[in-house]
């Protein structure tokens, strides 16, 4: 039991450095000298379950800078670093700190070689002596009091002041995000750098065209990639246990597509990507070659291994799906790869949709369709509930599409969506993680569900014509 729990905890050890950078904060014990430490969970935040531990435990408010590259500890424990700069002193340490100049450090100054290292590297990269790895505007030190001011300058001339809480919640030398309080409603700031440095232009596009839909961008900094949001009112879509949540996000879905036909130029020149039908179509047979090398590599069954015939067979039912989706003169609209619970927002009176890095502009169905299935994981079993969440979403495409159209476009969308996700996100380029094995098996499985939804699909196409919706 214990191990489990070690398990699902990773350990940091806190390079604190002074907001000018010539001290670290060491903790004292004896004639060691060592890092301060935090446990933290895995899997969840780091930035944000690191600052609250580094408060808990240590007493100090500090902001995440960067995790520096480290040596594999040879004793296989998985330790890792994490530099912070501090902000100001809250409490008293679990036990005794103390700040010692970093000019004054010498390797055998601490009890592991490789915290003196690891400091060294930190202070060069933050005083600008040496660049990371990802150099970006969020590993020098001074930058959040420049980001705080910048805030106050913002909210200031709307009635607004920041009161100094925030909560940071990602950390790195290019992405922040980080929620501000203030005497008025709360503001988020986001930065991102690649590869979703498009989300910066996408947002600030969308924004402008759908402000119904969009948070309210208050400012931006384009030097940062970098934008200031009012927050939303009401709650995201996961924590929402209010009947009929999932009905008007499905709707507010549908309208937000719908407004967006007209304006799919201006959505592909803020950077989103293309996955019309002419666009996908030239993926079919890449997609094939990668599975079909995929499945080779597969030494054991179950799960099973689709044959070279099998592949073959899923290009062409993909192709024939394409073909009939373009019969059903469903326009292209706004779509979003990566529509979950996560970021949606509901209120009594609206829904905003969040984080658009994985924006595109194709075949709106696609989107409702990785909706659906959190619905599904979320409510499994609640096929009436489900049907409520349907016909949310195809209430407002009556206005322009027939219903046997609706239900068609519904009926081939989980084929494609699978497809759609594939080439979109570029899991499928992606040499590196290619030659990962539990990479190449997520891919595999991939290409089972696409080949068990274009069977179903099918299966059904004698019954397109009938309206279930």
């Amino acid at each position: 039991m214990a191990s489990a729990e070690q398990n699902e905890r990773e350990t940091y050890r806190v390079i604190v450095l002074s907001r000018d950078g010539t001290k670290v904060l060491l903790v004292s014990n004896g004639v060691r000298r060592m890092l301060p430490w935090v446990e933290i969970p895995r899997w969840q935040r780091v930035a944000e379950n690191l600052t609250a531990a580094v408060e808990s435990n240590w007493g100090e408010e500090v902001i995440c800078l960067f995790d520096p590259a480290s040596d594999s500890p040879t004793d296989g424990a998985a330790t890792r670093y994490q530099a912070a700069e501090h902000l100001c002193t809250r409490s008293n340490p679990k036990m005794p700190t103390y700040w010692a100049p970093v000019s004054m450090l010498l390797e055998d100054s601490l009890a592991d070689g490789r915290d003196y290292a690891a400091i060294k590297q930190v202070t060069a990269v933050c005083n600008g002596e040496m660049e990371a790895a990802s150099a970006g505007p969020f590993s020098r030190l001074g930058w959040f009091s420049e980001l705080h001011i910048w805030i106050e300058s913002v909210v200031e001339p709307i009635g607004f002041h920041v009161n100094g809480r925030f909560r940071q919640l990602n950390a790195s030398p290019s992405f922040s995000l980080i929620r501000f309080e203030t005497s008025g409603p709360a503001v988020w700031f986001k930065a991102v750098g690649e590869p979703n440095q498009r989300e910066f232009a996408i947002t600030c596009t969308l924004s402008r065209l759908f402000p119904s839909h969009l948070p309210n961008v208050l400012a931006t900094r384009p030097d940062w990639n970098a934008w200031l949001t009012r927050e939303s009112e009401g709650r995201l879509l996961g924590d929402e246990q209010e009947s009929g949540s999932w009905e008007r996000v499905a709707a507010a879905l549908a309208e937000l597509q719908l407004d967006s036909c007209d304006r799919t130029s201006a959505i592909t020149g803020a950077g989103a990507r293309d996955l019309s039908v002419g666009t996908l179509r030239k993926q079919i047979h890449p997609c094939v070659d990668i599975s079909q090398q995929l499945m080779q590599q597969q030494s054991k069954t179950p799960p099973p291994i689709l044959d070279t015939k099998e592949l073959l067979a899923l290009g062409d039912r993909i192709g024939e799906a394409f073909d009939f989706l373009e019969t059903l003169e469903i326009p292209e609209t706004l779509g979003h790869l990566d529509l979950n619970p996560g970021n949606i927002v509901v209120s009594a009176t609206k829904c905003v949709f969040l984080d658009w890095a994985e924006a595109y502009v194709g075949n709106p169905f696609l989107t409702f369709q990785y909706l659906i299935e959190h619905f599904r994981r979320s409510r499994p079993l609640d096929s009436s509930r489900e049907s409520q969440v349907l016909e949310s979403y195809a209430a407002p495409w009556s206005r322009i599409l027939s219903r046997d159209a609706i239900h068609a476009g519904l009926t081939v969308a989980p084929l494609l969506a699978v497809f759609s996700y594939l080439c979109g996100t570029g899991l499928l380029s992606d040499g590196e993680r290619l030659k990962q094995p539990e990479f190449a098996g997520y891919l595999r499985g991939l290409a089972r569900r696409m080949d068990r939804e274009a069977r179903a699909w099918v299966g059904s196409r004698k019954c397109t014509t009938q309206a279930v919706i």
